[in-house]
């Protein structure tokens, strides 16, 4: 037994020192596991934060490209080139006096001025407008989205489609691109750009309208008692307003399909209105008419030389006809595009290239919009006896 006094053995004497050097180790250990787990609790948290970032930054890419639509990428090609255009005036007042002293009172001049929109269509600083915009224009001022201005000076017009190609002093203008009217689907989206109640809205950025395209082919008179025809238009439910005349009418790959030129109400009417259906130039018309006045200076009257008049039930059973379908050719004039043709007086036109004819004026429909050059496909019933005649359409002398 121990009694104190004795050495311990060499081995028992270490045993503190070797339990106390385990115990440090042991607690260093755990202060290693506890601070990795603490940088790996750390690390994950971190993780976690980045991969919630790019998640929510990947989820707010993609709703912006569900925001950068067809429409939208649509109007930032065509926006550019829109332009808005004050065309001025001068008229002459006198006072409102009786009228025996309005002789000794002078006329005075007033200026004013017409609101409209454009669509530039040629770097060279080419547009296209309504003829109803400039019609009376002294002066032209072209305003870019951009807020820069120009003066502008009249190419060329034709009332008959209510279409002027402008000329903005300048060079390296923004265009828009072209589209192709003839291939349009009812119900396909429209866009409609143009710089509605002009300085109104104060800063010069085009305002933009969609709806879809309602119709084709649309023929339209401007008022009821109204003379002047508006034929084969697109239909639009896409909002014109006024002084939206004379902008561009889009498709959603971003080309012009059209030049907006009124909408119609019935208790409107006109180009005023703000509600009811909206119609548009096709583009392709306002192509040939640009063409025609870059290379001419104006837009020749085709010349047919003939006149034809309807077919009534009293007609066909006169002249034994075998239908009342179609127009009969009145008079022919000599030396005409007609006469030349093989055409006689006395023949029944059922057919202008493809249409079959119920009237003059369907008749007058078909050959709108033809050109110098064009040639009219004709089935024509003569004494019972059909056969197809080719008229080559000339322009219209100057003494007719």
């Amino acid at each position: 037994m121990y009694d104190g006094n004795e050495k311990l053995p060499r081995k028992i004497r270490f045993l503190p020192f070797v339990f106390g050097g385990l115990t440090g180790v042991s607690i260093a250990l755990v202060i290693i596991a506890l601070v990795v787990m603490q940088r790996n609790s750390d690390g994950h948290a971190q993780s976690l934060l980045n991969t919630n970032a790019q998640t929510a930054s990947t989820s707010s890419a993609r709703l912006d490209d569900e925001r950068r639509n067809a429409i939208v990428i649509a109007t930032e090609r065509v926006a550019p080139a829109v332009i808005s255009i004050t065309a001025s005036y001068t008229v002459r007042t006198r006072p409102m006096y009786d009228w025996y002293f309005n002789r000794y009172y002078p006329s005075r001049s007033q200026t004013r001025s017409e609101l409209g929109s454009g669509l530039i269509v040629d770097k060279r600083g080419y547009a296209f407008t309504n003829n109803h915009v400039i019609q009376n224009a002294e002066r032209l001022q072209v305003t870019l989205s951009d807020g820069k201005t120009y003066p502008a000076t009249l190419v060329g017009s034709a009332p008959s489609y209510d279409l002027a190609l402008i000329k903005l002093d300048g060079d390296e203008f923004p265009t828009a691109p072209l589209g192709d009217s003839d291939d349009l689907l009812v119900g396909e989206w429209a866009i409609a750009i143009g710089s509605p109640f002009g300085f109104s809205l104060v800063d010069t950025q085009p305002t933009v309208t969609v709806g879809v395209i309602s119709a084709n082919h649309r023929d339209i008179k401007q008022e009821e008692d109204s003379q002047q025809i508006f034929n084969d238009m697109i239909q639009t439910d896409a909002a014109i307003n006024p002084g939206n005349s004379g902008g561009p009418l889009v498709n959603t790959r971003g080309q012009v399909i059209g030049i907006n030129t009124l909408i119609f109400s019935p208790n409107t009417g006109g180009y005023a209105s703000n509600v009811g259906m909206g119609f548009a130039i096709p583009i392709n018309r306002a192509r040939r008419v640009m063409d025609e006045i870059v290379q001419y200076g104006r837009v020749r009257d085709v010349w047919l030389g003939m006149s034809a008049t309807d077919i009534t039930p009293e007609t066909q059973a006169a002249l034994n006809l075998p239908t009342a379908s179609g127009v009969l050719v009145q008079s022919i004039e000599e030396g005409g595009p007609a006469e030349k043709a093989g055409l006689k007086v006395g023949d029944q036109i059922i057919v202008i290239n493809g249409v079959t004819l119920d009237s003059r004026y369907q008749a007058n429909r078909v050959i709108f919009g033809s050109g110098v050059g064009d040639v009219l496909v004709m089935k024509v019933n003569r004494k019972d006896e059909l056969i197809d005649v080719k008229v080559v359409l000339e322009e219209r002398p100057s003494d007719i």
